[in-house]
């Protein structure tokens, strides 16, 4: 696959968007330099762009499709439904199965309500807490992404000039927020089990809630630390406190998700992604005192709640497939396989002797250019000369027939089920060949893309399985 290429399809789609779309897309998240893909077709683990050239996706709609595109069972429950309808405004049967299932995966949800993002889960997650403790401050991690709601976004993407020594401030990420948003915001750093709880200690009588994940994704998918988890419960308990878990991405990692991993037992937890089935979708869910505050009987609840295509049919139909399906054989082999590709990378890097490494956790990745120990958002903020191999893997990547997820500073790998297949396909079949993480030049040309001459070393990457026979 050529790309950049002016004259491609992607390129043309992408000037004759941009005359109606600002920035030629509704989703930042695809920005691809300099021009995004656009796609005609998806089946499994394949993609197809409006060229025909076929890419494996490791992107998976960003983690929301845990069976990979257009998987049959899910298609077939999707089309009897659209015979049926596609949104009432009354009950359906569906939102009660998906719920029920849902509870029954994750023993602290006793209730549950039902939105169309993560963003609004964690939105309704807030302001549930606020509606319960009676208290309007919410504590964050330094760089955790919990999406698109103003609380949630700060210092989402803070830097070395902004972020502040010693405790980190709170930074808008969107220019015209308002300072009471930052206020309101109290931004503890991510797995300082001794900083983080001075800090909540000084607000503990106006804290609502503690919003936090697992896994964090922005802030380098780092685990998070026992100790830092057991600070956070004591704090909690002791200052009666919500416990809001974004589940968003993380519910992939185990049959009661990374919380029933782990143990742990949040008072809210937020849904999303593969909950959907490959529809839009979120949820917020808990104890059954806390969810109290969206109940309406005879008079108006402590949290309205409604939305148009709340619970809508189709998207209960295809998430109960989904969620039916990734039973818990489904996962154990799905987190085998990312743990075990996670290791080749790295052994990689190793064997060439170039910094780079690869965290994660289950099916989830995020490649390093670095070797230093990473424990936090500023361990795993890249410098600018990573940034620049980083552009250079994610550009080179497609070349190959390989799509992975270049986010501003970061590139991710999401494994789904569908991969069990075609990782012996397209760029993955070996040698495999990547971009080195140590370049002395990065020429670039008029579109300002890098020059794949200027690359002094090439690595050669295995990554296929030892028995292909169990792929």
């Amino acid at each position: 696959m050529t790309f950049p290429d002016p004259l491609s399809g992607s390129a043309r789609l992408f000037e004759r968007a941009g005359r109606v779309i600002p920035g030629s897309t509704s989703r930042l998240t695809i920005k691809t330099s300099p021009y995004h893909l656009f796609l005609s077709s998806a089946k499994g683990a394949k993609v197809v762009d409006v060229d025909g050239n076929e890419l494996l996706d490791f992107n998976n709609n960003y983690t929301s499709l845990i069976h990979g595109h257009a998987h049959p069972a899910i298609n077939q429950a999707v089309q009897k439904q659209l015979s049926l309808g596609t949104a009432y405004s009354f009950s359906n049967e569906a939102e009660i199965e998906l719920a029920e299932l849902l509870c029954e995966r994750l023993p602290s949800m006793d209730r549950i309500r039902f939105v169309n993002s993560g963003s609004e889960a964690v939105m309704n997650a807030i302001k549930a807490a606020r509606a319960y403790t009676g208290r309007f401050k919410i504590a964050k991690c330094e760089g955790g992404y919990h999406g698109s709601y103003d609380n949630a976004e700060v210092s989402l993407s803070s830097t070395p000039e902004n972020w502040g020594t010693g405790a980190p401030r709170s930074v808008a990420y969107s220019k015209g927020t308002p300072e009471s948003v930052l206020e309101e915001t109290v931004v503890i750093p991510y797995n300082d089990t001794e900083g983080a709880g001075r800090i909540l200690e000084a607000h503990a009588s106006e804290l609502a809630a503690v919003l936090f994940d697992l896994l964090p994704l922005r802030i380098g998918l780092l685990p998070i630390q026992p100790e830092f988890v057991s600070m956070l419960e004591r704090f909690a308990r002791k200052h009666r406190s919500l416990l809001i878990l974004d589940e968003v991405i993380t519910l992939r990692n185990g049959y009661s998700g990374t919380q029933g991993v782990l143990g742990l037992t949040p008072d809210l937890t937020t849904l999303a992604k593969i909950i959907g089935g490959g529809f839009p979708v979120g949820a917020v869910g808990g104890r059954a005192d806390v969810m109290q505050v969206f109940e309406a009987d005879r008079q108006k609840p402590a949290l309205p709640h409604g939305g148009t295509f709340n619970a809508n049919p189709v998207t209960m139909v295809a998430g109960k497939t989904c969620m039916e399906l990734f039973n818990q054989a489904e996962i154990d082999q799905l987190n085998a396989k990312g743990k075990f590709l996670r290791a080749e990378i790295e052994n990689v890097f190793k064997s060439v002797n170039v910094p780079g490494r690869v965290t994660g956790e289950g099916s989830l990745f995020r490649i390093h250019l670095r070797n230093r120990a990473l424990r936090n958002y500023r361990d795993s903020y890249p410098t600018k000369t990573e940034n620049t191999h980083l552009a250079l893997l994610h550009q080179h990547l497609i070349k190959k027939g390989v799509r992975l997820e270049s986010l501003e500073k970061i590139n991710f790998l999401f494994q789904s089920f569908s991969h069990r297949k075609e990782l012996t396909y397209s760029g993955f079949e070996p040698p495999f060949v990547i971009p080195p993480a140590q370049i002395r030049t990065c020429a670039t040309n008029a579109s300002g893309s890098c020059l794949e001459s200027d690359a002094q070393t090439l690595i050669r990457i295995r990554v296929g399985y030892p028995d292909r026979r169990n792929v």
